[in-house]
């Protein structure tokens, strides 16, 4: 994805500005080990990151110079595990009797009863939409991998008062004017859903996924 390729190049760019006196070609598998050293020691650096540079400088020297030797034996290090924030049935719930609006209710709801990430919920077409099945068509989800998710009922219902009170064109959510649905206008639904609600746990629209 574009979002992987300017990790991937920022990281190699750095990668190669710290060995600024040698050539790419000479820099060794123990020079690759001991940037590691450095950017988890001196740097302090996460362990997301170190493993974005790990995958960024083997793809550099297996993929673009062809030599898969000199980084066969580079490890990832282990990835940190840390539980979500999550909100409760009572929060969650609360959030959603906030909400006034149809649109904006289908779309919150459907990101919690339905685990969506953002881009997952503002790139839905109503041709993913499968009521017979009770189930949502995710395509290109994370890793541009296609997925099934369940389509709860109750938004089944709500959607059928949404289609026929907006008719949507192409997306399942479109702007005013057409097209895909703004990522920001998702966010500022919740974050005044949430004020309203009154609840003061930390959160965002990620956190209705996790929740789910």
């Amino acid at each position: 994805s574009p979002r992987t390729i300017d990790t991937y190049l920022n990281a190699t760019k750095k990668f190669l500005q710290h060995f600024s006196g040698k050539h790419p070609n000479d820099i060794r598998t123990g020079d690759i080990e001991r940037y590691q050293h450095y950017l988890a020691a001196e740097r302090n650096v996460s362990n997301s990151y170190l493993n974005q540079v790990v995958n960024a400088v083997r793809y550099y020297y297996k993929d673009v110079v062809g030599d898969a030797q000199r980084v066969k034996f580079i490890e990832r290090p282990r990835r940190e595990r840390k539980l979500p924030n999550v909100l409760s049935e009572e929060e969650v719930t609360a959030i959603l009797r906030a909400v006034d609006n149809l649109k904006h209710q289908c779309i919150l709801m459907l990101i919690y009863s339905a685990g969506l990430r953002m881009g997952e919920l503002i790139d839905l077409k109503r041709s993913d939409i499968i009521p017979e099945r009770h189930q949502i068509v995710v395509r290109g989800g994370k890793g541009k991998k296609d997925r099934i998710t369940v389509l709860s009922p109750k938004v089944l219902a709500r959607l059928d008062r949404y289609w026929a009170a907006y008719r949507p064109k192409f997306y399942l959510f479109e702007g005013q004017r057409g097209g895909v649905y703004s990522a920001t206008s998702v966010q500022l639904i919740f974050k005044r859903a949430k004020v309203k609600a009154g609840i003061t746990a930390p959160a965002s629209v990620h956190t209705l996924r996790h929740s789910f």
